[in-house]
């Protein structure tokens, strides 16, 4: 279940019912840890970014957020199952601070704690850097530094803490070992300040789709986090993970596809239809057709809404679009699809993330996600709602324990850490 309050995206906030002054509050947070956990979910999760486009102010929070890892040390003591993902880059920060911070996380919620690795695609002017290094390097930067954290991690084992008060032994020192690291982007002497938990291991998530973002989570993931607006786009990309893990030395079902569903769910499909448009009335037509611009590189400002966009009118990509992963997949959906210029605005690739997306029913999404999982196209997902409180926790009240009738979910947990969740599967 994603932290971030996607169900005040848009017009969603303006409801009466949003509480949207309560989200820079613990409680507000607290509270739907508490309902995640009822469900059983595997984790709750809090996606971030280290920048903030103030335009964004006017219409909505936009990219307000208090810190993921500080935010999840609250939740740490009002819960007991729930895991716990926090999302830090690779890109800005050090990685003593990184494998220090997750794993202080990891010993405060008794082995619930994960990392999301992102390697960022915005902030660079906030850390001293006049501009974002190019895809490749921040992989390969990510690669260094995750092996970094980990190795930091393994630097004072558990079980060199003996606390022997009759001897007065404390610590076997002899096993407390500097890493020595000095890398092509990074150096660290180590140890790390605290132990590993020793109990359970801290699970490792990825969200990046691109080719070498798919290469670096085959590589080191547990599971996926990723784009997937059709079925045919997450079986892809499940196969193709799955393969490249095998290439890594690894098991293909040591990696989980886990895509974003972005879910307006209501007691009916006219409801749930009515729930989009209203989140989406105000959406602002000449910054989305600048998205658009920008990502592939097509100018449709004097385009009029029923003219059909064919794969001969797309120019050359962009060199060095924002995001390349949401850029390669408008770009597809344009091919696959030949939409209208209204068609596209509506598409989840340019209004949700180029998340999965289901508008209607309980129901609608029991049965779209049993075909998905039937189709061997996903093993998981992560639930961002939109349109409403309501949709919301009808995501963890209704959705969750619907799936769990059918088989589809667990009916309570079996495990009380993060790890022991996802390889319940």
């Amino acid at each position: 279940m994603s932290l971030a309050p996607t169900w005040l995206s848009g017009d969603a906030w303006r409801r009466a019912d949003s509480d949207v002054e309560g989200i820079l509050s613990s409680d507000y947070y607290v509270d739907v840890a508490r309902r995640s956990e009822a469900a059983h979910l595997d984790f709750v999760f809090r996606p971030d970014t280290l920048f903030l486009p103030p335009h964004m102010l006017e219409s909505g929070p936009g990219f307000t957020s208090l810190d993921p890892t500080v935010l999840l040390a609250a939740l740490a003591r009002e819960t007991t199952h729930v895991g716990l993902l926090s999302t830090v880059s690779t890109t800005f920060l050090p990685p003593y601070v990184v494998a220090r911070q997750i794993q202080s996380l990891h010993w405060l919620s008794k082995g619930r704690a994960g990392w999301n690795i992102v390697t960022a695609l915005d902030g660079n002017e906030n850390f001293g850097l006049a501009e974002m290094p190019s895809a490749e390097e921040r992989y390969e930067r990510a690669a260094e530094f995750t092996e970094l954290v980990r190795r930091l991690w393994q630097s004072y084992p558990a079980d060199a803490i003996k606390a022997d008060r009759a001897s007065g032994v404390y610590a076997d020192a002899g096993r407390v070992r500097p890493i020595e690291h000095v890398g092509k982007h990074l150096s660290v002497r180590g140890p790390l300040t605290l132990p590993d938990f020793g109990k359970a291991r801290i699970p490792l998530i990825q969200a990046g789709a691109s080719a070498a973002g798919r290469n670096f989570a085959a590589s080191v993931a547990d599971a996926v986090f990723a784009s997937t607006p059709d079925k045919q786009a997450a079986i892809d990309l499940r196969r193709d993970l799955r393969g490249r893990a095998a290439g890594h030395g690894r098991k293909a079902d040591d990696i989980l596809l886990m895509p974003g569903l972005s879910l307006y769910l209501a007691d009916s499909r006219a409801e749930a239809r009515d729930l989009f448009a209203a989140t989406h009335a105000r959406a602002d037509r000449a910054r989305t057709l600048a998205s658009i611009r920008a990502m592939i590189g097509l100018d449709l400002t004097d385009w009029p809404d029923d003219r059909r966009i064919a794969a001969k009118d797309l120019p050359l990509p962009p060199e060095a679009p924002r995001s390349r992963t949401r850029s390669e997949l408008l770009r597809r959906a344009i091919i696959q699809g030949e939409p209208t210029v209204g068609e596209l605005l509506r598409l989840p690739e340019v209004v949700a993330s180029a998340h999965w997306q289901i508008v209607g029913t309980v129901e609608d999404a029991v049965a779209e996600i049993r075909d998905w999982t039937a189709d061997g196209a996903i093993d998981g997902f992560i639930a961002v709602p939109g349109g409403s409180v309501t949709s919301m926790r009808m995501v963890l009240e209704k959705l969750v324990p619907a799936l769990a009738g059918e088989g589809l979910f667990r009916q309570r947990y079996e495990a009380g850490t993060f790890i022991g969740h996802l390889k319940e599967r």
